[in-house]
């Protein structure tokens, strides 16, 4: 039988994601044809007449979602294997695509050298499949062809037959009705180490072993009996050497002549790496990848288990919810490498002061929860938080780091909460009354607190009187020229100078304002603030700076953007291009038929727009090229491997030339090292900001690192004059 060249199907409507597939396909080292359809009906209609051996499709796509594709593939093709790939990162739709057959998965932005190595490994398992259907096929003929009804003789060739069979890589055997072996191909016969010869008219105990033979005894039977092949089935083997291998097995009737069943097929085919990659794919679902903790859903379901073992008992649990309180500014001032670097040893100092039985997890960017299990009361609570409390300020965990304190909130379970999510908000309640309290301290949840809205009431109102206060101040971190060298521009960035809490991140109200609606005062007074000191710097000589700024997506649904910018332009005097308005792709594909007007009256005021942290959401180049942008912002999580990792690298490479194909100007953000400085500029990349350059800087100083640069500039300019 000849066998034509593997077929890869790939779904996707955005045309870049079809053209990566399509090249990482081609560069396998087997020779496969690929064919690529931007939606699943088209897909349908093609293999109604043709046959695939693997289908790589994306989870959100117009007309049908991933698991609904799965599904209608399995009803008519239940082997084929079928990679989904995914940008969500719940569960839920991985389950959904495991119900209806899903064979693997990939996140989206995907790993090239993953992509192209489970791509590889299920070829080969699909090839083994249809070489071994063929193989089965072939013996069984060979069977008939060779039986003696008046000697009962099954296999009269079989040398012949061990010369087909054994060119198939897959463990191979033929048990009579008795149990003795017919038939052992070689690779099955030297994983016992034993030869075909040795093995043939040998009961099948000598092939599997006493317990894993007696069970394909039983199942050999069964086969027998009702003349049906039996269900494929996963087996767990230890070798000799300690290993546990993974075979997928399979059961076959063969047949006389007459049609009556003689004897049986058994088929197994190694499956370990692929059983492997299924549980390393469990363990990111589960997992942050940071830091290697269990990540919130994971601790949502340990709870659960708790509670479920405290139903048949008195046992008592408490959940730590915990908070760091100094770790933006860490972060910030030292760098995100640092502040991973401290993120880990904070894992590591947790996971020590715990007990086996209890759960660390990191369930949100700086916060961490504890699940301390089988406690005899509030004081083994107290004593955990407060020796946590104590690690966090004694300036042990990273070399130059700052004291980064905790506020931690404690609930205690069963009469806190009964079950996981009550549990969760309830110990997030006593954290945030840890916080109000003046933080780096523990607060055990009391009914007194109330529920989360009289928490947020408090924030809300202290951010009203904020506004009324003018408690609002802008940093602005400069952007760099990669071509030049020189300072074109900034992104003006939130703080609230909170009389009791020192600077305030955005990340801490920043969504309680938009629940609120304050956003929109913020934004309004941050649109004006910049155009006001866009005119002051103006004044001062220093014209020509692009400065951005983050709208909100609040903004767009009361469709008044245009109106506040047009506004503040003109009150402050200043030229439209001097302003350029930062969008995230959650805001342009909420309503696109809404916002694409809004981004065009907005460019007709002749501001620029810059679509900010791209590559983290549902990017598409057929949406992309909708809307009226002039530059990309490369998100830093792709900045911070790029001189380590080749993968972060390609994806960056692919931004850029998007970028460029698209007449897009292609800044990068986080720009920390000078091995990734020098990687942007040798891809392309026009732009960069990050904390190798610069951070984020008072209007005063920002100006005085300004006029530096320009002073560099000029004394170096002059030099060259000179010569």
């Amino acid at each position: 039988m000849q066998f034509s060249k593997p077929t890869i199907l790939i779904v996707d409507d955005s045309p870049t994601n079809r053209r990566i597939y399509a090249r990482l396909s081609r560069n396998l080292d087997i020779e496969v044809q690929v064919r690529s359809f931007a939606n699943p009906k088209g897909m349908i209609d093609w293999l109604a007449d043709n046959s695939a051996d693997l289908i790589i499709t994306d989870y959100k796509m117009p007309f049908m979602t991933g698991d609904k594709l799965v599904a209608h593939v399995r009803s008519h093709d239940p082997n084929i294997p079928i990679i989904v790939v995914t940008a969500y990162d719940d569960r839920t739709y991985r389950v959904a695509c495991l119900e209806a057959g899903a064979t693997d998965f990939l996140l989206s932005p995907v790993d090239h050298v993953e992509f192209v190595t489970r791509v590889r490994n299920l070829l080969k398992l699909r090839a083994q499949q249809q070489m071994t259907a063929h193989r089965a096929e072939m013996l069984e003929q060979r069977l008939a062809a060779n039986f003696d009804p008046r000697e009962q003789s099954v296999l009269d060739s079989r040398e012949a037959l061990a010369q087909v069979i054994n060119t198939v890589p897959a463990m191979i055997s033929a048990a009579d009705r008795a149990g003795n072996c017919i038939f052992v191909n070689a690779l099955q016969a030297a994983a016992v180490g034993a030869t075909p010869e040795d093995l043939v008219g040998r009961p099948v105990e000598m092939l599997f072993g006493w317990e894993r033979g007696a069970s394909s005894r039983r199942l050999d039977q069964l086969v027998l009996e009702t003349g049906q092949a039996g269900p494929t089935r996963e087996e767990d083997v230890v070798t000799e050497a300690g290993d546990t291998r993974v075979y997928l097995t399979s059961k076959k009737p063969l047949r006389d002549g007459k049609g009556d069943t003689i004897a049986v097929l058994t088929t197994s085919v190694d499956i370990t790496e692929r059983r492997n990659a299924e549980k390393r794919l469990e363990h990111m679902a589960s997992h942050d990848p940071l830091t290697g903790l269990p990540n919130r859903a994971l601790l949502r379901d340990r709870i659960q288990r708790e509670f479920a073992r405290g139903r048949r008992g008195d046992q008592l649990f408490a959940l730590h919810f915990i908070d760091l309180d100094r770790f933006k500014a860490i972060n910030d001032s030292q760098g995100h490498a640092r502040g991973d670097k401290l993120l880990r040893n904070i894992a590591d100092m947790l996971n020590e002061e715990v007990d086996e039985e209890d759960t660390v997890a990191r369930v949100g960017g700086d916060e961490f929860a504890i699940l301390q299990s089988n406690i005899t009361g509030p004081d083994d609570a107290s004593r955990l938080a407060g020796t946590i409390i104590g690690r966090l300020n004694d300036g042990g965990l990273c070399a130059d780091a700052l004291n980064v304190g905790a506020s931690i909130g404690i609930t205690m379970a069963p009469q806190d909460a009964q079950d996981a999510e009550e549990l969760m908000k309830t110990s997030d309640q006593a954290m945030y009354a840890a916080k109000l309290a003046g933080g780096n301290m523990w607060r055990f949840f009391a009914a007194e607190m109330g529920t989360r809205s009289g928490l947020a009431a408090n924030l809300e109102r202290d951010l009203r009187n904020a506004i009324a206060r003018q408690e609002f101040v802008l940093h602005y971190q400069p952007q760099f020229d990669l071509r030049s060298g020189a300072v074109i521009g900034a992104e003006a960035l939130l703080r609230w100078a909170r009389p009791s809490g020192g600077l305030v991140y955005p990340s801490h109200f920043l969504s309680l304002a938009e629940e609120t609606g304050l956003i929109l005062p913020i934004n309004e007074w941050v649109i004006d603030e910049v155009c006001r000191q866009i005119a002051i710097w103006e004044q001062q000589g220093f014209a020509g700076l692009r400065i951005g700024l983050n709208l909100s997506s609040v903004q767009f649904r009361r469709r008044s953007i245009a109106q506040i910018v047009a506004s503040a332009i003109s009150k402050a005097g200043i030229k439209p291009q001097s302003l350029d308005l930062e969008l995230t792709e959650g805001i342009l594909l909420r309503d696109i038929d809404d916002i694409i007007p809004q981004l065009k009256v907005l460019r007709g005021l002749g501001v620029t727009l810059s679509l900010d942290d791209f590559g983290t959401g549902y990017s598409s180049l057929s949406y992309m090229q909708r809307f009226p942008l002039d530059r990309l912002k490369i998100d830093r999580s792709f900045i911070q491997g790029l001189a380590d990792n080749k993968n972060d690298l390609a994806i960056v490479r692919t931004i850029i030339d998007l970028g460029h194909i698209l007449n897009l100007r292609v800044l990068a953000e986080g720009v920390e090292t000078d091995a990734q400085l020098s990687l942007l500029k040798e891809e392309g990349c026009d732009e960069a900001q990050g904390f190798l350059l610069s951070q984020a800087l008072p209007p005063d100083t920002f100006l005085g690192e300004l006029a530096w640069r320009q002073a560099q500039a000029s004394f170096f300019c002059s030099k060259r004059n000179a010569r």
